[in-house]
């Protein structure tokens, strides 16, 4: 384990602190690590096209809690990379929630309460569905994101399509080259579709633009959107997990769901999954103009309800 400095930011290092890494069989993964080592442990997970500063005010709140919070940039964020330069640049579903088991083992932690957004809500879902003796509790934006290439395949109605574009855009290799060309063009669209009222300022933005320039950022990309269409192949070595989470397994920690009021990105309403959750759980509407990236936009609503899960876990 080594300490690595924290991405230059115009405004400064803000909450998460110094940069750690840590080796597992396939990454070599950076990531924050804060509050009391005996602390209970939380894992947050980020989502695309964001990084690890979208838990920048959520960290401070934890730590001072006396939590120990764990922040790691997925595969192709930040400095994060592959251990193998000729490994598959794989983002399956499988893949993501293989690489959060993985970066627990590698620090000694048995149990987490795991929390996400956007990716990272998918990612922390699988893991307490197929893993619920490592997690303590789920806080999950937008609720419960598992799905499957057979469920990627069936059509939407139009306007459901329509907010979809990217993914289509991302399946061909113009989308490929132009996601390439403007990446931060691009990220910065995400963000100001999917929350329409967050006043987020150019300083605020290239805090995390910086984690697109990772080199594997493209490849991991592209392969997420286009696996789910089924027009990637997976790695073999999940093909059993990915057969498990088609059945859309249920998850049984106690949980608790989010939503912004304005969210602009494509997502589930609440009565669509809550039958998913079969142990105790709560939806929260977050009001305000709360959009996508909800750890940012309302940091205080999403450390309390970790502390409220932890608290429904006892």
């Amino acid at each position: 384990m080594e300490t690595i400095p924290t991405p230059p930011a115009p405004n400064g290092a803000g909450g998460l602190g110094p940069l750690r890494s840590v080796d597992t069989a396939e990454l070599h993964i950076a990531y924050v690590d804060a509050g009391p080592v005996g602390g209970t442990t939380v894992l947050l997970l980020h989502g695309w096209p964001y990084d690890i500063r979208s838990f920048e005010d959520v960290v401070p709140r934890l730590a001072d809690a006396g939590y120990r919070v764990l922040v790691p940039y997925l595969r192709g964020h930040g400095q994060t990379s592959f251990r193998d330069p000729d490994a598959m640049r794989n983002a399956q579903q499988s893949a993501l929630a293989a690489d959060a088991i993985a970066f627990l083992d590698a620090l000694g932690v048995d149990r987490a309460i795991v929390a996400g957004f956007d990716w990272g809500a998918r990612t922390a879902d699988i893991v307490a569905a197929l893993h619920p003796d490592r997690s303590i509790g789920l806080v999950s934006v937008s609720g419960y994101l598992i799905g499957s290439q057979a469920a990627g395949a069936n059509p939407l109605p139009p306007d459901s399509e329509l907010q979809w574009w990217y993914q289509f855009y991302f399946a061909t290799e113009r989308g490929r080259a132009g996601y390439d060309r403007f990446r931060r063009d691009f990220a910065k669209l995400i963000w100001r579709i999917a929350s329409p009222q967050w006043a987020f300022d150019d300083a605020t933005f290239e805090q995390s633009a910086v984690a697109f320039d990772n080199p594997d950022h493209v490849d991991i990309v592209i392969h997420n959107y286009r696996w789910r269409l089924g027009l990637a192949e997976g790695d073999p070595r999940y093909d059993e997990t990915e057969a498990r989470l088609a059945q859309a397994p249920t998850i049984p920690v106690p949980t608790i769901t989010l939503e912004g009021d304005a969210n602009g990105a494509p997502h589930p309403d609440a009565a669509a999954y809550a039958a998913k959750f079969t142990g105790r759980y709560e939806h929260r509407v977050i009001t305000g103009g709360v959009g996508h990236n909800l750890p940012q936009e309302a940091p205080h609503a999403f450390a309390q309800a970790i502390i409220d899960v932890d608290r429904m876990s006892r």
